[in-house]
């Protein structure tokens, strides 16, 4: 059995076959999955598991150097969205660039990502691309 927190076998085969630049999204229950997109669908009820909670594990194993969500999303959760991502970049001693879009071009840029994992967010725009990075 693996030893570092995230358990999921979905997750860590994802993490394992991402590329440098390869993009994923954390969603939340209600964000479309265009067709083609492979969906990791974590949503048990609301709010299981969390927005949070979800990048929280992911941060145990992912290099990432981007990251990027609507422009609509609240203050509040942009906030959070930069703490977290802060956090993450402490953690790997990496800068991870932030920027910001607005959702309807968010919805459009899902069309190209390796994967969407859905949580049981139901915060409004709780979605978040994250870029892949490498470990050197």
């Amino acid at each position: 059995m693996k030893r570092t927190p995230l358990l999921n076998r979905h997750l860590s085969e994802l993490i394992a076959s991402l590329g440098h630049k390869e993009e994923i999204i954390i969603a939340d229950a209600g964000l479309p999955v265009p067709p083609g997109v492979r969906v990791i669908d974590l949503a048990v009820s609301e709010g299981v598991p969390g927005f949070r909670d979800l990048l929280k594990a992911l941060r145990s194993e992912l290099v990432v150097e981007g990251a990027l969500w609507a422009a609509e999303t609240s203050h509040e959760l942009s906030a959070l969205m930069q703490e977290e991502i802060d956090r993450w970049s402490e953690e790997t001693t990496r800068a991870i660039a932030t920027s910001r879009l607005s959702h309807t071009e968010f919805k459009r840029r899902s069309e190209h990502v390796r994967a969407i994992i859905r949580t049981g967010e139901f915060t409004p725009y709780a979605n978040i691309l994250l870029r892949s990075g490498v470990p050197f």
